[in-house]
């Protein structure tokens, strides 16, 4: 055959081995024996080795892997992945139901099943499979596209031809019972720690470095939104007919339903049959099937206000409570653990279980020896519920909860308004500072490469390192001559620490781990504040009036910064180059230069945060709460009566949407003098389909 003939060879069998790939894994109809499915794939892989550069990249070889190594590049979504709001009672579901209808009058619901997995976006350009992301933060995930083309069930290239050009699709990465359990056979075989559940199986498995791992480890995807400019169908239902027909695997188990009571149905239906699943699932997802009224509904910043999970009441079993462990955290904070005789609960080995604190084991009267009732909802590790007194010995004794920390011996206190008892031996209690480390480094804190818990434990037991500053001034050679580090990875971990250098200030204020300061918060407050010293200077009342900052906060924040050790700890962060202020955004005016502005209520233009984006573009400084120092106040729909009663009481002045764009629409631009952020805590709402702003 000729060169052009094997060229167009390779582009046959490609159709028909993925024609044949997608009877096989999705329709469950094979046409062809796995012998003859072999041999067209051993002919093609011969030409690719011949033909190399008319190799595709999404051919059906890529199916088995490579052994070669590969760093996860981090990707912008084009679209964020939101989470979903969960809801676990009939009640709850209710009032979501009554809310909608009320805003939108009678409206289709869809119902999913919700899979236990890991959310993954797939983009298509031209019918061909281009990018694989995981969710990661909901604004930036893992390309991990080279593992998923392992996956059988992911279309490398689709079907027909009413496609559009380019969109992405979202879905569920998941381990299937029968490759959860032949892992943990092989795992067990060669004397490795067994996984914990197939949800954390699967998450790992998609984050390994090798794809020819992930290809033998049996992984599944189902599909279940589609994001895009241009969907072919005004409907949810309608355009995931249309992906199936593309060749994705979109699940069967999907209901249309029109009322309350059908919905409920649909989820008392498979409460009882998911049990017979291959797979894990742990709620139903009910969505509004119409774009027009999603996009009428909107979202919050977390999650769109047209979709909820239902979570499936937990599974529970029956063991006997051996002994109780205490845990120490990064706060101080003591957590009970129980060792329980191993017990079947929700496709796993379970032999731990929380039991929170003093007062919910004073509540349960949980006692060594008792035979208790353990669920697993939500949780990795599963919590007792409930004593089976019918069961206990009558010589057992009440539980004693202990008074000493069992790390460093330090008496135990237990703050008001607190259920859990702490150590205040912060600076001198190992798990604590451990625990701080492990924190400052995590990838969506500073994103330190090479420093897991491992790695600090070694550092620590070496004397490398007692607090998080110590990070910046590891000793290379010190460092390399540790046991399991050498050159390379001490020179990894340099370089990690040099890059995080760059990190933006809210994440840097989330890595130092001041109490009850998490993601959000951190954001909020390094969008008010600005600067880590005007933060570490601000009084409680200044503190309180950031968005999201309540006086528990507050405290926590003014506790922090008299600490002198943390002060210490600070300068030396400071010394070594970390972010501790916000570089300025482009900005588009002065519209707004020295005003203080409020944003309340919901708009019809854009989101809240869209407005408070607008804020700062034209030269204002958003505030949450309404006082003296407010200029005026931006007052959409629904807007809090308190918060206008307020405002009227003071004599601020309060405008309308229209008011505010013409305010800033009349103002004169002006040219940037800064760069901008690598990317903007909100998005135009209008600028993009409310099909895209997904989970």
């Amino acid at each position: 055959m000729s060169r052009e003939e094997d060229k167009l060879r390779m582009l046959k069998l490609t159709e028909e081995l993925d024609y044949h790939s997608h009877k096989y894994y999705v329709e469950n109809s094979p046409e062809i024996s796995d012998f003859e499915f072999d041999a067209l794939l051993r002919e093609l892989q011969e030409l690719e080795e011949r033909y190399p550069e008319y190799a595709d990249p999404n051919s059906p070889t890529k199916r088995v892997g490579s052994d070669l190594t590969s760093a996860f590049g981090s990707v912008e979504h084009r679209f964020a992945m939101q989470s979903l709001s969960n809801t676990y009672s009939s009640e709850e579901l209710g009032e979501w139901v009554d809310r909608i209808t009320r805003e939108i009058g009678e409206v289709e619901f869809v119902c999913e099943l919700k899979f236990d997995g890991t959310a993954i976006s797939l983009t298509y350009e031209n019918g061909a499979l281009s990018r694989a992301v995981t969710r990661g933060d909901g604004q930036r995930g893992d390309d991990v596209t080279n593992n998923v083309r392992t996956i059988r069930t992911v279309p490398l290239h689709l079907r027909g031809e009413d496609y559009p050009a380019l969109f992405e699709i979202r879905g569920e990465i998941i381990m299937p019972y029968a490759s959860f359990d032949r892992l943990n056979r092989e795992r067990e075989a060669q004397g490795e720690p067994l996984l914990a559940n197939p949800r954390n199986a699967a998450a790992g498995t998609l984050k390994q470095q090798s794809s020819q791992i992930v290809a033998r480890r049996g992984l599944d995807c189902t599909l279940y939104q589609l994001a895009g400019d241009n969907l072919p169908f005004a409907t949810h239902v309608e355009n995931l007919e249309a992906a199936r027909r593309w060749g994705f695997k979109i699940s069967d188990h999907t209901a249309v339903c029109r009322s309350r009571e059908e919905i409920e149905r649909f989820i008392a239906f498979w409460d009882r049959e998911r049990k017979n699943l291959p797979y894990a699932t742990d709620g139903v997802v009910i969505k509004v099937n119409s774009y027009a009224h999603q996009r009428q509904l909107g979202s919050t910043a977390k999650a769109p206000r047209w979709a909820v999970a239902y979570k499936f009441q937990a599974e529970r079993a029956l063991t006997r409570l051996r002994s109780v462990d205490f845990q120490v955290g990064r706060t101080g904070a003591i957590t009970p653990v129980a060792n329980l005789d191993p017990v079947q609960l929700a496709g796993t080995i379970v032999k731990r279980a929380s039991i929170h604190n003093a007062d919910q084991i004073a509540l349960l009267d949980i006692r060594i020896g008792d035979m208790v009732y353990v669920e697993k909802g939500g949780e990795i590790i599963p919590k007792i519920t409930e004593v089976e007194l019918s069961e206990r010995d009558e010589n057992s004794r009440p539980f004693e909860y202990i008074t000493h920390c069992p790390e460093c011996g330090s008496e135990l206190v237990r703050y008001e308004g607190e259920a859990k008892h702490y150590c205040p031996n912060a600076s001198g209690c190992k798990p604590q500072i451990v625990g701080r480390i492990e924190h400052f480094v995590k990838r969506k804190a500073m994103d330190i490469e090479g420093l897991g818990g491992e790695t600090i434990e070694l550092l620590w037991e070496n004397g490398l390192i007692r607090n998080i500053s110590d990070i910046y001034y590891l000793d290379p050679v010190q460092l390399a001559a540790l046991p399991r580090l050498g050159e390379k990875s001490a020179a990894n971990i340099l370089e990690g620490a040099r890059l995080s250098k760059e990190v933006a200030f809210e994440r840097v204020l989330f890595a130092l781990g001041i109490r009850f300061v998490g993601e959000t918060t951190a954001k909020y407050l390094a969008s008010h504040f600005r600067t880590l010293d005007a933060i570490a200077h601000a009084s409680v009342e200044e503190l309180s009036e950031a968005e999201e900052v309540g006086s528990k906060i507050a405290d926590a924040i003014v506790e922090y910064f008299a600490s002198e050790e943390n002060l210490q700890i600070i300068e030396r962060l400071r010394s070594a180059g970390l972010q501790f202020e916000v570089k300025d955004k482009i900005r588009e005016s002065n519209a707004l230069e020295g005003k203080s502005v409020v944003i309340s209520g919901k708009f019809a233009g854009m989101s809240r945060d869209d407005m408070k984006a607008l804020v700062e573009k034209h030269g204002g400084r958003n505030l949450a709460a309404v006082s003296a120092n407010v200029d005026f106040v931006v007052a959409g729909d629904n807007m809090g009566p308190a918060k206008r009663q307020k405002a009227e009481k003071l004599g601020v002045r309060i405008i309308d949407e229209s008011e505010f764009m013409a305010m800033i629409a009349s103002a004169q631009r002006i040219e940037p003098t800064v760069e901008a952020e690598p990317k903007e805590l909100a998005q135009k709402v209008a600028d993009k389909p409310i099909q895209g702003t997904l989970f």
